[in-house]
């Protein structure tokens, strides 16, 4: 599917002045009943849905939110404009994320959670916004070593078990969990937040 133009898909955003703006919706999406999905704000903007997602009933994807591919959104859940959501993320039912926030690869957040702050990859958020653990069903589905989830694991102990700011232990892991794909995009996503990290104070 490529660019909307149907006037169901304009952008939500009070900025919005009917401007040429996208909404690209990829291949193998399964959309169901009453999904709303709004195309960007201003001349030049898109809204981003990858490939094989699926969106359940009453899901709503907001303004120049970009989605990767494979993840699942659960009924009623609303995602807010400006944000960013990787690969293989699942939303449970009645999630709301709230605008220019990020769900790192792998990660699922739980029923009736409601977050204003970047979920890393690879985690279990709670309904209360919190650290719930590696999503190791997400990694072993997808091959991820044994070894590999321990050092994720020992990664996000630093985190979210330590009283260091996330400044001090991102040099704690990169000093402490061997190096892989996973630990460096968890590393370069935790440099890269804007938002904060669940409840972890950045500085």
């Amino acid at each position: 599917m490529g660019v909307s133009s149907s006037p169901l898909s304009a952008s939500a955003d009070f900025e919005f002045r009917g401007e040429k703006s996208e909404c690209i919706i990829g291949d193998g999406n399964v959309i169901r009943e009453n999904v709303v999905i709004n195309r960007a704000t201003h001349t030049g903007g898109q809204t981003v849905i990858g490939n094989e997602n699926v969106l359940m009933e009453g899901a709503h994807i907001s303004h120049d939110t970009k989605v990767g591919n494979c993840c699942v959104f659960g009924y009623g859940t609303k995602i807010a404009g400006d944000c960013i959501i990787e690969d293989y993320v699942i939303f449970s039912s009645s999630v709301i994320e709230n605008a220019k926030t990020r769900v790192g690869e792998g990660s699922m957040i739980q029923a009736g959670t409601t977050f204003s702050e970047d979920i890393p990859p690879y985690i279990i958020a709670t309904k209360k916004g919190q650290y719930g653990g590696v999503n190791f069903a997400v990694g072993r589905q997808h091959g991820v070593d044994e070894k590999v989830l321990k050092h994720i694991a020992n990664a996000y102990r630093l985190v979210f078990n330590g009283s260091s700011s996330l400044f001090d232990t991102i040099l704690q892991i990169e000093e402490q969990v061997p190096s892989g794909p996973q630990i460096d995009h968890i590393v370069d996503f935790l440099k890269t937040t804007q938002a904060g990290i669940l409840s972890k104070k950045v500085y």
